[in-house]
């Protein structure tokens, strides 16, 4: 009882209630399968709850029991919606058909070792061509292709949904054997899109590989130049995070950039306004898509949780980014592994890493080495459960080349971009700065492939969904305990 009056009695624990009730209800629909015809019972669920909210407006409890079942129905009603009807007004009921579409490129194109995936929006929805490297087609264009329309085929043997993955960039069907009839060039040049064209070209010539492909990873997320192994060896060191446009990337660099700055001698307001200034360019830089934008607003509210210093503010600011976000596109509680790790490592570099710091006080002596490693392991113990859920890799050297890697991340990414924009006004200045960065972009290339080689560098373990789910309950009451002994 004293727990329940204790949410009830709190407007912030209120809140957190609905927002926690409303992502629930987004998790559930999106994870089970339900007929569409749920839709209008929802719908009428919704409203017959909304009139007993008003009915019982004057009973306590009654108020907030209604109240939070409006919010899950809401969830769920939400994720619903986003779901197309098959209907000759949606691409899905073209599948299974040879047809010839057009419509215009949206997006960056992504761009792999031996092909291109272009997303088109047409009348009807957006579909994923996949074409050959070149001849090379770019954000705009409009594209007329003969293809077989049909569904995105599931992995077998995997608990990956393909199909779900693409939903949630709005994706609902995939041209099979495309032919490329005519194209249509853009007319009005994206400017940003144009202007990181320029620099992955300067990119090419001021760094050979795999210098360049670190460089290009560090500054706007590309993958494609990486070869396989390297990839490998990234993954297996427990660093792809650096190189991967995410909201785990940037909430950890920019937290690691905030202790850098402060120990430079800023003062913390200085710092933070520094790091979300910076975090705003770069995702403009990138080309502000709706992916690289989450993942900016999950640096910036880590930096603002910094900020507020209390956990019960703290808590409402990351429920209510996922609830915005979740009521945005839906798709990506559940489907988009990269939301997930973002989320994650944003709780626990709020609520894991004051701990981890003050229980390393008696270890690690210097105050930037113990906060940068404090950070590293709130993010690695916050995300450990999902990643071996998802990718089933445990990687042993993790927190030892975490803490090794990221201090240096925004020295790179800074000393890169100016060596680029040096580059074009004066070129052997540009160089020499490349090759001072350089340094720096072998160090991190060269400690990866040493202990990515190693055997005993990772371990490959999987976990069952339960299992994860049980890991999270304990890191959350562990969280939960030392949280109310406080308060």
């Amino acid at each position: 009882m004293q727990f329940g009056e204790g949410i009830i009695n709190s407007k912030s624990k209120t809140f957190l209630a609905f927002c926690f009730c409303f992502i629930s209800a987004v998790g559930i629909f999106s994870g089970l399968e339900f007929p569409k015809y749920w839709q209008y019972r929802l719908f009428i669920l919704g409203l017959v709850v909304g009139v007993f909210l008003i009915l019982f407006w004057q009973k306590f409890w009654w108020r907030f029991g209604l109240a939070c079942a409006l919010f899950f129905i809401l969830g769920g009603l939400r994720f619903m919606l986003s779901v197309p009807e098959n209907s000759p007004a949606n691409i899905v009921f073209y599948n299974g058909e040879n047809k010839i579409v057009s419509g215009e490129i949206v997006g960056e194109p992504d761009a792999r070792l031996d092909s291109v995936r272009y997303i088109v929006r047409t009348p009807p929805g957006k579909i994923l061509v996949k074409l050959s490297l070149y001849p090379e087609y770019k954000s705009g264009d409009t594209l007329t292709v003969q293809c077989a329309l049909q569904a995105s085929k599931n992995f077998p043997d995997s608990n990956f949904r393909y199909d779900n993955y693409l939903a949630r960039l709005g994706v609902w069907s995939v041209c099979g054997s495309p032919q490329v009839i005519t194209v249509v060039p853009v007319a009005r040049i994206n400017f940003l899109y144009a202007f990181k064209a320029k620099v992955n070209s300067q990119v090419e010539k001021l760094w050979p590989e795999p210098q360049s492909s670190l460089m290009a990873g560090l500054l706007y997320g590309a993958r494609g130049g990486f070869t396989p192994e390297l990839l490998n060896d990234f993954s297996r060191v427990g660093v792809t995070h650096i190189i991967a446009i995410s909201g785990y990337n940037i909430s950890v660099v920019a937290a690691v950039l905030l202790i850098v700055l402060i120990r430079c001698g800023l003062y913390r307001h200085q710092a933070f306004y520094v790091c979300v200034g910076g975090i705003i360019l770069f995702v403009l830089f990138t080309g502000a898509s709706a992916s690289v934008v989450r993942a900016g607003i999950m640096g910036i509210v880590v930096l603002i949780a910094q900020q507020l210093g209390r956990l019960s503010r703290i808590g409402n600011v990351v429920a209510l980014t996922a609830a915005v976000m979740l009521l945005i596109n839906p798709y990506v509680l559940v489907w988009d592994a990269g939301f997930q790790l973002s989320f994650l490592a944003t709780l626990g570099l709020v609520y894991l890493s004051p701990t981890i710091e003050k229980r390393l006080a008696h270890i690690v002596k210097a105050p930037t080495i113990r906060a940068v490693l404090a950070t590293t392991l709130s993010a690695i113990v916050a995300t450990l459960p999902l990643i071996l859920y998802q990718f089933g890799r445990l990687s042993l050297v993790a927190p030892v080349v975490n803490v090794l890697v990221l201090w240096l991340i925004p020295y790179l990414m800074l000393f890169g971009f100016m060596a680029v924009i040096m580059s074009w006004m004066v070129w052997p200045l540009g160089q020499v700065l490349a090759w001072i960065t350089g340094l720096g972009l072998n160090y991190v290339i060269i400690l990866t492939q040493w202990l990515g080689a190693k055997s005993w560098a990772a371990l490959e373990l999987s976990v069952p969904l339960m299992a994860m789910f049980l890991m999270y309950a304990g890191l959350i009451y562990l969280v939960a305990k030392k949280y109310v002994r406080k308060n």
